[in-house]
């Protein structure tokens, strides 16, 4: 894989309540996040910012973003080193801080995969790949915060 890849998103603004922006209190924050061939992505701004609580904010896209690159990219190293993950879960956690005269930023963002391996021999190997799937993650290498790793690593059940 090697080379530019190019990716392409629609944002349109469906929060026009009638009058426009013409007041910080008169308009709506939903808008919809398109992708050519995809379902829409529902939107708004968080809840601090006058958003909808049932859409997703951008906030939150951003840290899934984190999370999802992640749990891509370790699962094909898994994949090549011969570790067999039968379940991944990430509660991933962004924070991030207003600041007076500025319009806020992320500070960090944890991800908290927990990961189940098909056998105990996989274990160390499969907490070992966090750090390079880390190292190797598109969207981390590219915020200007830490993205940190707090990973766990269980065997699967055997049944009974």
């Amino acid at each position: 894989m090697n080379g530019e890849h190019d990716y392409e998103v629609t944002v349109r603004w469906t929060g026009n309540t009638g009058a426009g922006t013409g007041g910080y209190r008169a308009y709506d924050r939903a808008h919809d996040v398109l992708a050519e061939g995809r379902p829409p992505i529902l939107a708004s701004a968080d809840p601090a910012f006058r958003g909808d609580p049932a859409r997703w904010n951008p906030e939150e896209l951003l840290v899934a973003s984190l999370s999802q690159c992640h749990m891509l990219t370790y699962l094909a190293l898994c994949s090549r080193a011969g570790v067999v993950v039968t379940g991944y879960e990430d509660r991933a956690h962004g924070r991030m801080v207003e600041t007076p005269g500025d319009s806020g930023h992320f500070t960090e963002v944890t991800l908290n995969p927990v990961v189940t391996v098909a056998d105990a021999s996989m274990v160390e190997a499969a907490g070992a790949l966090h750090e390079r799937a880390h190292a190797d993650c598109f969207i981390a290498r590219s915020v200007a915060f830490p993205v940190r790793n707090a990973p766990t690593v269980q065997v699967a059940a055997v049944p009974a």
